[in-house]
């Protein structure tokens, strides 16, 4: 049987960490009307109780923030799905399958498949606030194994005209006063072999793009 509510970990700490925080503050009110009371034993003891709490729901926000910051450091998203097919010998097509369903065909030339991105990426305490990396692909591109291939065989590279989640440079000219939120900017590229037809996703992480396999066609059989 399901619980019908559920939280992940630094969602239940951060909870009690409130929780205790209004304890710990209704305890100090307590001891200060049991001291205009008069009352010292009600008073010390209002007071020692919530500096217990409080001190206690600094431990549980500390580490709420502890596991968000794991969440965010571990966090990847699905840019989108590629396969590749071999076409001949140093040739290949790459299929690149967004989720909103559109589809981007390229034939290449080389041994590899190239993709490269724009990436923004934001500080810790900007990730608290909910903003994870950003991205934008911009080109992908054929790559040889050996570089004299690189420089006596045909090269392929293209633009990849998709609809981003923002353009980074304008966001960076229109919002000068977020910059103490940015952590860097800059370009990640990540390539995988495409010598036999397969199928990966494409994903951003805080550390850049990378190219997970997600089946080996051919394989078995």
């Amino acid at each position: 049987m399901s619980m019908p509510w559920s939280f992940p970990p630094q969602s239940s700490f951060l909870v009690l960490s409130i929780l205790l925080a209004l304890l710990g503050f209704m305890s100090f009110v307590s001891s200060l009307v049991a001291a205009r009371r008069k009352k010292v034993f009600g008073s010390v003891s209002g007071g020692v109780f919530a500096l217990l709490m409080l001190l206690t729901s600094l431990l549980f926000g500390a580490v709420s923030a502890g596991l968000h910051g794991y969440e965010t450091l571990t966090h990847e998203d699905v840019v989108v799905q590629v396969t590749t097919i071999p076409l001949g010998e140093q040739r290949f097509e790459a299929r690149f399958l967004f989720p909103d369903g559109t589809e981007q065909v390229y034939e290449l030339a080389g041994d590899q498949l190239y993709v490269d991105a724009h990436i923004l990426k934001w500080k810790p305490v900007a990730n608290i606030l909910g903003l994870h990396t950003q991205f934008a692909l911009d080109r992908v591109g054929g790559r040889y194994h050996q570089l004299k291939h690189e420089r006596t065989r045909p090269r392929t590279i293209f633009a990849m005209s998709t609809k981003s989640k923002l353009d980074l440079f304008h966001l960076r000219k229109k919002w000068e006063r977020l910059s103490p939120l940015y952590d860097a900017d800059y370009g990640s590229a990540t390539w995988a072999d495409a010598s036999r037809e397969s199928q990966f996703e494409l994903r951003v992480s805080t550390t850049g793009l990378l190219l997970r396999p997600l089946v080996l066609a051919g394989a078995g059989g």
